[in-house]
């Protein structure tokens, strides 16, 4: 029998786990070595600079039953240095921030991590020194006329256009979430090649500074800059604009398509080319809009763009070009560049006033794991939306200008270009419906119809006449800009005398497409990839060793898994299940049993039990609206927690 000091050793946790052929005995106090970072699996070539936030292992330390791991920016890990902080009980850490762009000579990280057993800790391990670089920036890809193109970065959340040639008065930038941006404000009220013939440019890859609601971001409040270095000064051509009957071109982004079932779906937002000026009867315009449908017919819209001039148009999340609303405004606009702002009103074929896509508001950022439609489980016993994880600044993220999956090439999105024209508001007549007062701001009228904001009208007859401004329309009232210096009775006249210019369709989407000038996309998110052959996975083994990749082994304890970053993704869902097929989440204690967990980076430490799982993983696109951010999901991957193995390493008689 054990002796009494001997089971309470063991009850104190001098149990460690056995390995079936260990090679060396544990040694009290040593430090863990070969601490090493990484971005997929730990037995990858070792590095020292990386583009996005790595993952970090080492050699497990015989006995410790929990590690502790640090990032700082000194190699002693002073207190002001300390960047990041976490505990685990795997020999594998996955931080939860964002590093900043830091070098030096030769390293300007570092990480540190040391053992706890159940009855001392380990000293420091020796710190691994590294830097974090953002690499390249983007290169320009094959384009169109009207439309730079450019390499995706990986990683990268979004990226900043500087047109190097406009200032007016500060540099023009433009932010997009996609790898293409269209050339308005040189095509816009201009056509010659003086204007459109050549632009220069620069970019740069944009990352977003997430803040992980468990874990602050970085302890010590160093900054991190949400920006890669900029591009060299590229230089876009453009051939001269050809008029001519418009012929609708390929859809851009991320691939290349021609419409046919052949072609590739974007995991982009894409931009939209044509050639030619001219609606079917002939009459030729300066300005365009493209329309996105569901249906061949055109009939449901789900994409209105901004009214723009040029050969090729890309959605933008931060609004459209600010076009002159005043007749005597447009010879400015033909003499330069006009600067982003808001749309005057715009109106299809049929008379429906037509918002902009780029002018809805912000979709509500997915910041906690959303209720799983996918799951089998009844709706009372299935957990809510988890809690809260992320938090995402405010103004970040634009308009909601990207677009749902679809089931390509069965199905997908129907575009066309309808002809526009800045069109200055002609003699319009009403009557007042009832009795306006003196000082009143407000005039009910038999009909609003036609009617808009910046209309200048003639309200009253011979005797009580005044001109007022309208600022808005609203059913049958008018609001008006100034108070009435009159009374005015029911059934006097009102006569619109001039007003703002109006931006006319000439053209009925649903005529031209039932002519033929309509094409198909297809728009498929893109997965995340689990593995590629083995495992993206890292952690201990049952031997006791640090181990990746292993389809058909098992991992001891919490494994660390990764995936390759996915185009579009701002954040990322984990879950993991029991079964491949039917896929049924399991709730996960760490977040209020919540079915799995968002990750601000490309790596997380599963929590899992002893036996056979299999996890999958899904970005979330910011650009999609509200509710309707999910991409797609990886393929399931299968990974194996063993049972623990243990023996007493302490006796006595």
């Amino acid at each position: 029998m054990l002796r009494a000091p001997l089971l309470a050793a063991v009850c104190l946790g001098l149990l460690t786990l056995a390995p079936a052929a260990e090679a060396a005995k544990p040694v009290r106090g040593a430090a863990p070595k070969n601490l090493h970072g990484f971005l997929l699996r730990a037995d990858e070539p070792v590095d020292t600079s990386f583009p996005r936030t790595p993952s970090f292992a080492w050699n497990p330390v015989p006995g410790a039953i929990r590690y502790q791991f640090q990032l700082a920016t000194s190699s002693t890990f002073r207190e002001s240095g300390l960047v990041y902080s976490t505990s685990g009980t795997s020999p594998v850490a996955a931080p939860t921030v964002m590093l900043p762009w830091i070098t030096g000579n030769p390293h300007a990280l570092f990480a540190r991590v040391r053992g706890i057993t159940a009855s001392a800790t380990t000293q420091w391990s020796k710190p691994f020194g590294f830097d974090m670089s953002p690499g390249a920036a983007p290169k320009p890809l094959a384009s169109e006329p009207g439309l730079l193109r450019w390499s995706p970065i990986e990683g990268a959340d979004g990226y900043q256009v500087w047109f190097v040639d406009i200032n007016n008065p500060t540099p023009k930038m433009e932010t997009v979430f996609t790898n293409v941006l269209d050339e308005r404000e040189f095509y816009t009220f201009h056509r010659t090649a003086s204007w459109t013939s050549s632009v220069r440019w620069r970019i740069r890859a944009l990352r977003t500074d997430r803040t992980d609601d468990n874990m602050q971001t970085r302890q010590n409040g160093l900054p991190a800059v949400g920006y890669g270095p900029w591009s060299p000064v590229y230089n876009s051509t453009n051939p001269p604009y050809l008029g001519g009957k418009i012929e609708l071109g390929r859809t851009v982004s991320d691939v290349v398509s021609a419409g046919d079932d052949g072609s590739p779906a974007h995991r982009l937002m894409p931009a939209f080319t044509f050639t030619g000026d001219q609606a079917a009867d002939g009459t030729s315009a300066e300005l365009f809009r493209v329309y996105v449908f569901t249906d061949r017919q055109c009939l449901n819209r789900v994409f209105a763009s901004a009214v723009f001039g040029g050969p090729a148009y890309a959605p933008r999340p931060f609004g459209p070009l600010s076009l002159p609303a005043l007749p005597t405004s447009l010879p400015a606009a033909r003499a330069s560049y006009l600067n982003d702002g808001s749309e005057p009103d715009s109106y299809t074929f049929d008379g429906l006033k037509v918002q902009t896509t780029e002018l809805m508001s912000p979709a509500t950022p997915t910041t906690a794991v959303p209720a799983d439609s996918d799951s089998n489980s009844s709706s009372a016993a299935s957990p809510a939306a988890g809690p809260q994880q992320i938090q995402i600044g405010s103004g970040i993220l634009g308009a909601p200008v990207d677009l749902w999956d679809t089931d390509w090439p069965g199905s997908g999105y129907y575009w066309t270009v309808i002809p526009v024209e800045a069109v200055s508001p002609g003699a319009l007549k009403t009557s007042t419906a009832a009795v306006a007062a003196i000082g009143g701001t407000t005039v009910t009228v038999a009909s609003a119809v036609g009617f808009s904001s910046g209309d200048t009208v003639v309200l009253g007859n011979t005797l009580n006449q005044e001109t007022v401004t309208v600022v808005a329309v609203s059913g049958n009232t008018l609001s008006l800009a100034s108070a009435l210096k009159s009374a005015h009775g029911a059934g006097e006249p009102i006569v619109r005398s001039g007003g703002n210019l109006r931006y006319q369709d000439l053209e009925l989407a649903q005529d031209v497409c039932a002519a033929g000038r309509v094409k198909r996309f297809g728009k498929n998110s893109e997965p995340a990839l689990t593995a590629a052959g083995e495992l993206f996975a890292s952690g201990l083994s049952p031997k006791g060793l640090l181990t990746s990749g292993t389809n058909s082994q098992a991992f001891y304890g919490s494994p660390l898994v990764a995936w390759t970053p996915a185009l579009g993704a701002t954040v990322y869902e984990v879950q993991w299940s029991k079964k491949r097929y039917p896929f049924k989440p399991e709730p996960n204690p760490q977040n209020q049993n919540a079915l799995g967990t968002l990750v601000l980076g490309t790596s997380t430490v599963l929590p899992l039990k002893p036996g056979t799982w299999y996890y999958r993983v899904r970005g979330f696109n910011y650009s999609l609206p509200t509710g309707a951010q999910q991409m797609s999901w990886s393929d399931p991957a299968r990974i194996v927690v063993a049972k623990p193995k243990f023996r007493v390493i302490g006796g006595g008689k």
